[in-house]
C-alpha cells in the first residue's frame, strides 16, 4: 500500500496504521534475523594434557587420555609432540558420548524394525 506522506486525513488513518504494523513487523523479523548471526563468538579455550584430566568429570590418567588419543575416540590436535584439546570439542565429545535411555533405544528399535518379531524384516 502506498500512502501519500504529505497530508494524511482522517478517512485515510486506519491504512496508514495498517502499513506501519506491517513495516514495523518486517523491520523485527529483519532485525532478528540479523541478530541470530552476530552471537559473540565465546573464545577458544584450550587444554593440554595435564588440564583435560583435571577438566574431565573422571579424572583419567595420562596413559588412559594418551590411549584415547591413540584410538582416535577424543577430538585432539597435534601441534609437533604436543597434544592439545579444543574446550568446545571436549564438551561436545563429552555431550555424544552419553548413553542412550531405554526409551531412547525402544524408539531407535521401534524406527528401524518396526513390529516384527524377533527384530527380523
Amino acid at each position: 500500500m502506498s500512502i501519500s506522506t504529505e497530508r494524511i486525513g482522517f478517512d485515510q488513518l486506519p491504512e496508514a496504521v495498517a502499513t506501519i504494523l506491517q513495516e514495523v513487523q518486517s523491520l523485527k523479523g529483519m532485525i532478528s534475523g540479523h541478530l541470530a548471526l552476530l552471537k559473540p563468538e565465546e573464545p577458544k579455550v584450550w587444554f593440554n594434557l595435564g588440564e583435560l584430566c583435571d577438566y574431565l568429570p573422571d579424572k583419567p590418567s595420562k596413559q588412559t587420555v594418551y590411549t584415547w588419543v591413540c584410538y582416535r575416540q577424543i577430538p585432539y590436535h597435534k601441534t609437533g609432540k604436543k597434544l592439545s584439546f579444543l574446550k568446545s570439542e571436549i564438551d561436545a565429545w563429552l555431550e555424544k558420548a552419553a548413553h542412550a535411555t531405554a526409551q531412547e533405544i525402544r524408539e531407535t528399535a521401534q524406527a528401524c524394525y518396526g513390529n516384527k518379531k524377533g527384530g527380523r524384516l
